[in-house]
Parts: C-alpha cells; sequence; structure tokens
C-alpha cells in the first residue's frame, strides 16, 4: 500500500493520509461486520477518503482527488518475493485462491500483471459472502467455495487481525512479517511465520491429496 502516498501527493494532500485513510476504511468495515452488516470496499473507500480531504487544500476537484486516489489501487504492484512464491506453492502441489476485502479486480490486475494469475484457481472476495474478514462467515465462505474444511486450508497474510480471525474460524495460517515486527499477544499466534513468501512451500508439508486447498 505505500505507492498510495504517491495518489495523495499527486492531489496535493500530506501523504501520511494514506495510512490515516486505510485505517478508517478498515475500522468502518469491520464495524459494520460487528454490527451484522457489510458494504463495498470501493464505497466505503471512497466516502471515507471523500471527509478526510474535505478540509485540505487539494489541487483539483474533490471528485476528482478521490477518483485519482481510488483508481491507484488498481495500480499496485506485488512485493518482489510473491510472484516466486506463488509459483513454488502451486509446483508443490497446493490450490491457490485469494480472499479479499477489496474486490477481485484488485487482485486480477495484480496477478495478471505479475503473470500469475494462471496459478490461481479462483479469486474469492467477502463482497460475496455475508461479512468482512476477520468474521467466521468470510473464511467459511472460502472453504465452501472450495469444496473443503476450514481446517484443511491455510491462510497467508500481513495483517494480524487476519491471521486471529482465521484462526478462530479453523484455518491454519502463516504470517508474513516483512517488517521484523512484534506479533500482537491478544491475537492466536501462527502456525507459521515468515519474511517472505517464497519460504512457505519449504516450510509446509506436501499436499495431502485431493480436497486440500491451502
Amino acid at each position: 500500500m505505500s505507492p498510495m502516498k504517491t495518489r495523495f501527493a499527486d492531489v496535493g494532500a500530506p501523504v501520511h493520509l494514506a495510512g490515516l485513510w486505510f485505517a478508517q476504511l478498515l475500522r468502518d468495515g469491520f464495524a459494520l461486520a460487528a454490527a451484522g452488516g457489510t458494504e463495498k470496499f470501493a464505497v466505503i473507500g471512497t466516502d471515507v477518503l471523500r471527509g478526510l480531504l474535505r478540509d485540505v487544500p487539494v489541487n483539483r476537484d474533490v471528485d476528482d482527488a478521490v477518483r485519482h486516489i481510488m483508481t491507484g489501487l488498481g495500480e499496485l504492484d506485488l512485493h518482489p518475493d510473491v510472484a516466486d512464491g506463488i509459483r513454488s506453492l502451486k509446483k508443490a502441489g497446493y490450490r491457490l485462491v485469494t480472499l479479499s476485502n477489496g474486490p477481485t479486480q484488485v487482485a486480477e490486475t495484480l496477478l495478471t500483471n505479475s503473470e500469475t494469475r494462471s496459478e490461481f484457481e479462483m479469486l474469492l472476495s467477502v463482497e460475496h459472502a455475508s461479512a468482512w474478514k476477520p468474521v467466521r462467515a468470510a473464511y467459511v465462505y472460502a472453504a465452501d467455495a472450495c469444496g473443503v474444511r476450514a481446517a484443511d486450508m491455510l491462510l497467508v497474510a500481513v495483517h494480524p487481525w487476519d491471521i486471529h480471525g482465521a484462526s478462530r474460524a479453523g484455518l491454519r495460517t502463516a504470517w508474513l512479517n516483512r517488517g521484523d515486527n512484534s506479533y500482537p499477544r491478544y491475537f492466536t499466534a501462527p502456525d507459521f511465520t515468515i519474511q517472505s513468501l517464497s519460504e512457505l512451500a519449504i516450510r509446509l508439508d506436501p499436499p495431502r491429496g485431493e480436497g486440500h486447498a491451502d
């Protein structure tokens, strides 16, 4: 998400607002999920962004600024280790799917641009589930879509809250700790901690045949 700072700078907004925007976006998505509701990522992101920019002297019309920043989500790149990690997991025999709180189109663009889209069986979004991650229903939706038990899946994520939610739903987990950060003690610990996706295939046991989705 770091390149999103450039989008804020483009419209004349302070770059620190990028982190605040994303945090507030997640906050409101989580609040809706906790209250038993849901909304699309883009809807929440757009409204939060418009509120943040209301009192900022941007260099263009606010609606144009919002569009410019939101468009940046579809132009992000993968971290350098991800493509090789994906291919290693696929070569090892694992079924691969995505599960995002955002729209599938973002994953589609990222993976297509990195020439790894064909490695994935499905691109899943909570927009087709009853709640955002980390609510249990989001992970159950993914298991049902794959036709496997939650216990036969493994979630790889950079966010500890996602690791915790998946663990509570019965999935195994791998925390991708890029910044040598400390894992919060109040969340369920991951089954694996890795510093790059390329490590994961080496750390995992071989797939257990049909019906196993990681």
